[in-house]
């Protein structure tokens, strides 16, 4: 049965009175839109806009799509000469990161369109294997375009600053130290993701980002 968010923030909210707190604070989660050329372009953006501010890498994925007449496809993608990426302002391992994805796509190593019948486990481990796209990226991909709810992005580093502020410590934990944090609140541990990304950009110091 597929649990909505706003009863899977109910649950977890039940959990802790320090984490119903913060769920008081700063609201309600709504789903993001998905990307409107869907999973495939979705990772397209996420490689695109990785290491580059907002707007330069706004104006780059513009290019890039422009260049693209109709659907953005993996077979569409491949079509375009290294050329006519380079000249859209994409770096050489920007371009050889998304030719990776698109011919990984293509040929069944990446299966986008299977993945809600896969494990969040099965999808991060087939993503990494793109040229370009860590475990982060990969868990990014299953909270905002898959909406997963069981997600635990451990590396993170807005989540580790969040639950400092939350369940109040000396140190901000290490990724090690924060995977046994989430267990409790299993199979939401999106949910818990989100609202210590919010709880983090409420703090002087924290990320400015609030991912919720």
């Amino acid at each position: 049965m597929t649990v909505a968010l706003a009863e899977a923030t109910g649950r977890v909210a039940a959990v802790d009175p320090a984490l119903a707190r913060v769920v008081r604070r700063a609201g309600p989660l709504r789903h993001r839109k998905r990307d409107p050329d869907g999973p495939f372009g979705a990772l397209v953006r996420a490689i695109t806009f990785q290491q580059l501010s907002g707007r330069s890498a706004i104006a780059i994925h513009g290019r890039l799509r422009a260049l693209v007449d109709g659907p953005l496809t993996p077979e569409a993608l491949l079509a375009l000469s290294t050329e006519r990426l380079r000249a859209a302002g994409l770096s050489g391992n920007k371009t050889a990161a998304l030719r990776d994805l698109a011919a990984k796509v293509a040929d069944g190593t990446v299966v986008l369109r299977a993945g809600a019948r896969m494990s969040d486990d099965e999808i991060i481990e087939r993503l990494v294997t793109v040229r370009g796209i860590g475990p982060w990226t990969a868990e990014m991909f299953l909270i905002f375009e898959l909406r997963r709810l069981d997600v635990w992005p451990v590396d993170d580093l807005g989540v580790r600053q969040g639950l400092t502020h939350i369940w109040p410590r000396d140190t901000v934990p290490t990724a090690k130290q924060l995977e046994p944090e989430g267990e409790r609140f299993r199979p939401y541990r999106t949910v818990v993701a989100r609202y210590c990304w919010a709880a983090a950009a409420f703090e002087p110091g924290g990320t400015s980002a609030d991912l919720r």
